[in-house]
């Protein structure tokens, strides 16, 4: 597997570990603490960007197999599950009960701090770093700090380049997922968003938004 500038520079960065006591380790990183070695080595990851598993298709690279294992499912084609609100169709269908909330509206997870409502816990874990200032996740091209990894991952593409989001229908590329299905709908005429007011449907969520004032200005 070929280092980045990124990967080298991590590695000339020293890790010390510290236990915090007999039955958990301390990333002396972002001060997270761990249950076993394997655990804190798991997790370094996240700091050092470091991927070992590569889709042979694609050449995408994820920190662990499972995950890897869940992204080859993307080269099959294969998505069993449907949404009958709008026909939608995911990997598994943990994913689709978190897409029905778009249709329904439920917020499950609420924070504590602000009583802001979310669909997915993930989401409402990030947004609780805005309370904290919690800004584990650092760019070590430029020093520039983020909440998420997923935040720092796509920063990493502005040093790089990459657009690894491709459209099917005309080879258009994209740095993010999200850019690249609200593109798509310029080709499939997919409108997954439906006022619940008066039944038209939106092609995306700001639309839908914009348009539900209408109804709430009444």
């Amino acid at each position: 597997m070929e280092e980045t500038g990124c990967n080298v520079k991590t590695r000339q960065k020293t890790v010390s570990l510290k236990r915090k006591d007999e039955k958990s380790l301390t990333c002396t990183q972002c001060g997270k603490s761990l249950s076993c070695k394997q655990s804190l080595r798991n997790h370094m990851m996240i700091h050092t960007g470091e991927k070992p598993f590569t889709c042979a298709q694609c050449g995408t690279s994820f920190r662990r197999s499972s995950h890897l294992n869940q992204h080859m499912l993307i080269h099959t084609g294969e998505k069993p599950h449907k949404c009958d609100q709008c026909n939608n169709i995911y990997l598994r269908a943990s994913i689709l009960k978190v897409h029905l909330r778009v249709h329904t509206k439920e917020k499950p997870y609420s924070c504590s701090l602000c009583g802001k409502r979310f669909t997915r816990q993930s989401d409402l874990k990030a947004h609780q770093k805005i309370h904290t200032g919690v800004r584990e996740f650092m760019c070590f091209e430029c020093e520039k700090t983020f909440i998420t990894a997923g935040d720092l991952k796509r920063h990493q593409r502005i040093h790089t380049g990459e657009k690894p989001y491709m459209c099917l229908h005309c080879d258009k590329i994209f740095s993010r997922l999200g850019n690249l299905k609200r593109h798509e709908r310029i080709h499939t005429g997919e409108k997954p968003y439906m006022c619940s007011h008066c039944n038209k449907r939106v092609s995306r969520l700001g639309i839908l938004k914009t348009h539900e004032k209408i109804h709430t200005r009444l």
